[in-house]
């Protein structure tokens, strides 16, 4: 029978090659390893509750429609934070009096594998409605922006998204199947289509995206919305509430879930390797208690709840000031956003240290804007993310304290 071994060495590069020097395969104090199924995995693992946590749906098992955000492969061209600019640059790609040598010059773009410039000008020249995939995008936790969404400027648009997203109303569940050793914290909502790396721009951590309604195409005999759930898994929870809840519930209560802190950390083996699973409970006044949170929590993070405008943070300093080069850095309880020690005070501590997925919210998005001058409107905006990071961090209490453990009863 064939056995597996394990052992870490950690260390320099020197401490390294000492220890190497001293030991061989026999002095090496090895770990057995008994890889299970379906990951196989030749690293150690704690598999004690594993067999609890499988209880639960697998979130693609849940909403089987799921794609992975969409990718420019050129996002400076594609995405900007001007929609005035954007169009411009669009409509410039129309004109056929600048050639596509001064054009990709002009806005340091290459042909590749997968799209040429000259075929996607002459394609935008053919469209009449070359204007309407000028939207907005979920781009990075709380920083929408504008983009063009069409294989005319992106990679990657994804069919589904643009059939069950762009244009309409909907909630997607933006959430990664795999992380890196750090916590599991990669989870969020949007209710527009969402670029790959909304919640992390590590490559094996991008985001999927999950929309709570399918739209019909116009070939469909029925025109009407279906929701996203699997009928086995809603059969499931029928059978344990007792009645079936609104789709919007559902996924309240699954977001509650995924926010929960002893959640994250009581699965914490199993959150890094595949998609997180959804544990059911047959308490109806615990569901209907997480739904709730979780619903406070999606309009937090959708900047749609009241509590957004009582604003923590002031901001002190000039008129227009630019976020230099080297910043945003925290100095008590203020981030300070350039050399002239502008910025904004009586930022929470655990506010500014605050991660949704890959990103350290606070830090990221001023830091996105280098060189950039903050409008009044930035300004509030940034007051509101502060708000918005305080209040989910109290949410995520009331969610750990509404939950009695896991498994749930």
């Amino acid at each position: 029978m064939t056995k597996i071994y394990h052992a870490h060495l950690y260390g320099s590069r020197n401490g390294k090659y000492d220890w190497l020097l001293s030991h061989d395969v026999v002095t090496t104090s090895w770990q057995t390893l008994q890889p299970q199924s379906p990951f196989y995995l030749l690293i150690p693992q704690n598999t004690d509750l594993l067999s609890e946590y499988e209880q639960g749906w697998k979130i693609t098992d849940v909403m089987p429609v799921n794609v992975l955000g969409f990718q420019t492969h050129r996002d400076h061209f594609a995405i900007d934070f001007d929609r005035e600019k954007l169009e411009q640059r669009i409509v410039e790609m129309r004109d056929e009096d600048i050639s596509d040598d001064e054009y990709t010059k002009k806005y340091t773009i290459a042909d590749n594998r997968d799209w040429k410039v000259r075929e996607a000008r002459q394609k935008l020249r053919n469209d009449i409605n070359w204007d309407k995939p000028l939207i907005n995008c979920a781009y990075r936790p709380f920083d929408n922006r504008s983009c063009y969404f069409s294989d005319v400027t992106m990679d990657y648009p994804r069919r589904e998204l643009l059939d069950h997203v762009a244009g309409k109303e909907n909630l997607c569940l933006l959430v990664s199947r795999q992380i890196s050793l750090q916590e599991w914290r990669h989870v969020f909502i949007c209710d527009q289509i969402a670029e790959s790396c909304v919640v992390s721009n590590k490559t094996r951590e991008q985001n999927y995206n999950f929309p709570l309604y399918l739209y019909p195409d116009c070939n469909e005999l029925i025109q009407e919305n279906r929701v996203n759930f699997s009928p086995h898994f809603l059969k499931d929870l029928t059978t344990k509430l007792g009645y079936k809840p609104t789709p919007e519930a559902v996924l309240y209560y699954i977001y509650a879930i995924f926010h929960s802190p002893t959640y994250r950390s009581h699965y914490a083996e199993f959150l890094k390797i595949d998609f997180p699973r959804v544990p059911l409970t047959s308490n109806d006044t615990l569901f209907q208690q997480l739904a709730n949170y979780g619903k406070k929590m999606v309009a937090l993070h959708l900047m749609k709840s009241p509590k957004i405008d009582t604003l923590l943070a002031h901001f002190e300093g000039s008129f227009n000031p630019i976020v230099d080069a080297g910043h945003p850095k925290y100095v008590d309880s203020k981030v300070v956003i350039n050399k002239k020690g502008d910025g904004f005070t009586e930022v929470p501590e655990e506010v500014w240290n605050f991660y949704v997925g890959g990103y350290q919210v606070c830090q990221k998005w001023l830091k996105d804007r280098k060189g950039r001058t903050l409008s009044q409107q930035d300004i509030i905006h940034y007051q509101r993310i502060v708000v918005a990071l305080q209040e989910t961090i109290r949410v995520m209490q009331q969610i750990d304290e509404a939950i009695p453990g896991f498994p749930l009863p």
